[in-house]
């Protein structure tokens, strides 16, 4: 793909330094994601669009389909959701409670209807009384999932994610509560020191949390999908639930190896999944590549952020 894709909002302005600012100010983008917008455009690219640079290293003619089109935001879109992780007086970022059934979840009035199955579209009314929708991070002990979400609030630092170098840290369900928008539950790893009653909470929680808008699986991209990601790959699938799978720790590979997982990884979704979204999400905790892009998806599927038309179901 040549740069106008990867550029679609700006691919046909000369001055490229001024059109990125000219972006920040006119949509208001935090001072973070200003100074992205000011790296040169290899950098950016490799930061915002962490998919797009890696099949740049394949050969035109035999490139995979990572479905980069399927979920293809401009800059402008990107800030925008850059905004909704921002924690102000009038947009409150928080960590509500944790529970280990879900009957000791927040206590929220029960929505009219439930989120969409994989093949079905539904978003919500605007103004409605339906409590905020959920996006639940789930993931096997040790790949990186509170250091993921502690990045995806980065932009709101008072809100307290414990990270732990021990894995299995996680043993409860916590809910955040990002402004008006959304509520994102962290789930206790699966596999090494998982809860004992693992199954029964979160299997609990995917069937009957009704509001339940998308399941984000977390897998290692250093090992790629293990015997025990199998748990929550069948959940999801038996349940027919909309699921992404984001990729961790990506500054932890070469890139050889790294594109090997990522081509490994895309085919089984491809050929070995239903209700798994077909665009792959790579991230790292670290350097925050694909982070910005992650946030974007999920102002979008929760119905925050329409893009040119586009929503994700």
């Amino acid at each position: 793909m040549g740069a106008p894709g990867l550029w679609p909002a700006i691919g046909r302005l000369p001055d490229v330094p001024a059109a990125l600012w000219l972006v920040s100010r006119a949509y208001g983008t935090s001072q973070a994601f200003a100074e992205v917008l000011r790296l040169p455009r290899r950098q950016l690219t490799k930061l915002v669009f962490p998919l797009q640079e890696l099949q740049r290293q394949l050969v035109a003619d035999s490139r995979p389909n990572f479905h980069l089109k399927i979920f293809d935001p401009g800059l402008e879109d990107i800030g925008k959701a850059e905004n909704i992780f921002t924690a102000t007086a009038q947009n409150r970022i928080e960590y509500l409670s944790s529970a280990v059934r879900l009957d000791h979840a927040p206590d929220l009035p029960r929505p009219e209807v439930r989120a969409p199955a994989a093949s079905e579209s539904w978003r919500p009314r605007q103004g409605s009384c339906y409590h905020l929708l959920h996006v639940c991070f789930i993931g096997r002990s040790n790949v990186g999932k509170s250091s993921l979400i502690k990045a995806l609030f980065s932009l709101a630092p008072d809100v307290e994610v414990r990270v732990s170098k021990k894995p299995g840290h996680t043993k409860k369900m916590n809910f955040f509560k990002v402004g008006k928008y959304f509520t994102l539950v962290d789930m206790p790893g699966y596999g090494y020191r998982a809860p004992e009653d693992f199954v029964d909470m979160v299997e609990t929680y995917l069937k009957e949390r009704r509001n339940l808008m998308r399941t984000f699986l977390l897998v290692d991209s250093v090992v790629g999908i293990q015997k025990t990601d199998n748990i929550a790959i069948e959940m999801c699938e038996e349940f027919a639930l909309p699921y992404v799978m984001v990729l961790t720790k990506i500054d932890r590979s070469s890139k050889g190896h790294l594109l090997k997982q990522v081509l490994q990884i895309q085919k089984f979704v491809d050929t070995n999944t239903q209700g798994c979204f077909p665009q792959l999400f790579p991230v790292s905790a670290v350097t925050y590549s694909g982070i910005h892009l992650l946030r974007c998806f999920i102002a979008n599927i929760t119905g925050n952020l329409k893009i040119n038309d586009l929503q994700v179901s």
